[in-house]
């Protein structure tokens, strides 16, 4: 190209040792002087074109490109287990919160704040400065969550009640999606029973109590797989099938145990002792009982729950309750621990029922409205603690 541009130039040009006179134009050659010039046109037309995309391409890595503004809209974005600065950003990118990518992530360089960011559902705006986005992901008002509030010693029933109040998610879907336990990460060890008794495969006792923020969009049975993963949390935390084994009693007794002293104990330091009551009923035993019962009230009402009937006070329960063994949660009249755990313990009562206090009582009662429990030895130890509740009219 240059070659012909010079052949161009060269017809025009006076050559060394000929006249400077005019000379007579070949025919075409006013066609060639056009072409030089519209090529001479297109290569400055290029290389400014050039220059120009050059400066840009530099400018872009030298700038970071950002909104300036605080946005505005809503979209909402999901920070995941794991993700990095640069996943966020990515994240933001592409649903426009952010210009780019990389402006956000020197933003949370820029922000040491920044690594306390949650997992999690957020609400942000489109079209934000991405300092602005990292801020707002730090501000948990802007988290999109149900949260929920289940209390330690609820039963399913009242655990499922709430949680459906809570998520408009009907109550039959999580009672269908607790038939099978197993389907919701209960390991299959944790069903199994150290008596001859078959083992319930009940969600009960592992639906953790704890305030929880449930993701949008939720169903029933991933609702219920975030409360037994958070129970497998906290067993592991404090060492309880550990624990439960070296008792010589399996992982699921230890855990009826704990929900029957999370129903019985009035305040938290009197769990690990009723914990102890249960242990020396079941495996020691005493000659002043009949049978090696727990005579706990909560387990009747427990199985009249099952049944769709309402709890009782214990002044309230007849006689004939009592004596009704076909009630197979009786623990007056049934032997050994019930068929399942009768409600959700929380930590201190798990915690309670594999390190028991020491002690070798088989009685126990609520001596004031305050909660508080006395312990005995013999019934009549224990007829002198019933006087002392009646006094304080809490029997």
């Amino acid at each position: 190209m240059l070659d012909d541009l010079e052949a161009a130039f060269d017809e025009e040009a006076p050559q060394k040792g000929r006249p400077l006179h005019r000379r007579k134009k070949k025919r075409g050659g006013g066609g060639k002087s056009a072409i030089a010039l519209v090529m001479v046109l297109l290569i400055f037309g290029g290389l400014a074109g050039a220059g120009y995309y050059g400066f840009d391409r530099v400018r872009s890595y030298l700038t970071t490109p950002d909104y300036s503004g605080p946005g505005s809209g809503e979209v909402t974005i999901e920070v995941k287990n794991g993700d990095t600065a640069t996943a966020i950003g990515n994240t933001l990118y592409t649903v426009d919160v952010v210009e780019s990518a990389k402006a956000f992530i020197e933003a949370a360089d820029a922000n040491p704040d920044s690594k306390n960011i949650q997992v999690g559902f957020y609400k942000l705006k489109k079209q934000m400065k991405a300092s602005d986005a990292v801020l707002a992901l730090l501000d948990l008002k802007n988290r999109v969550s149900t949260k929920v509030t289940i209390k330690e010693g609820w039963t399913t029933f009242q655990v499922f009640d709430e949680l459906s109040k809570a998520t408009e998610i009907p109550v039959d879907d999580f009672k269908e999606a607790a038939k099978d336990p197993e389907a919701l990460g209960v390991p299959d060890f944790w069903l199994t029973r150290g008596d001859d008794k078959k083992a319930e495969k009940s969600i009960e006792g592992f639906l953790f109590p704890e305030t929880y923020d449930f993701d949008p969009g939720l169903n029933a049975e991933e609702t219920l797989k975030v409360m037994v993963q958070h129970f497998l949390s906290v067993t592991q935390e404090i060492d309880f099938v550990a624990k439960a084994e070296a008792r010589d009693i399996t992982p699921y007794d230890a855990l009826m145990v704990a929900s029957l002293s999370q129903a019985e104990a009035g305040i938290a330091t009197d769990l690990p002792k009723v914990s102890r009551v249960v242990y020396n009923r079941l495996y020691v035993g005493s000659p002043e009982l009949g049978c090696k019962c727990l005579e706990f009230d909560v387990t009747i009402n427990y199985g009249h729950q099952r049944e769709g009937r309402d709890a009782k006070e214990s002044k309230n329960i007849t006689q004939a309750e009592l004596d009704d063994a076909s009630n197979p949660w009786n623990s007056h009249r049934n032997e050994g621990l019930p068929l399942s755990p009768i409600n959700n313990p929380g930590k201190a009562a798990l915690d309670g029922a594999v390190n028991p206090t020491e002690g070798k009582w088989i009685y126990f009662v609520a001596i004031d409205k305050n909660g508080n429990s006395a312990f005995a030895e013999t019934y009549a130890e224990q007829q002198v603690n019933e006087q002392k509740a009646r006094e304080a009219g809490v029997l």
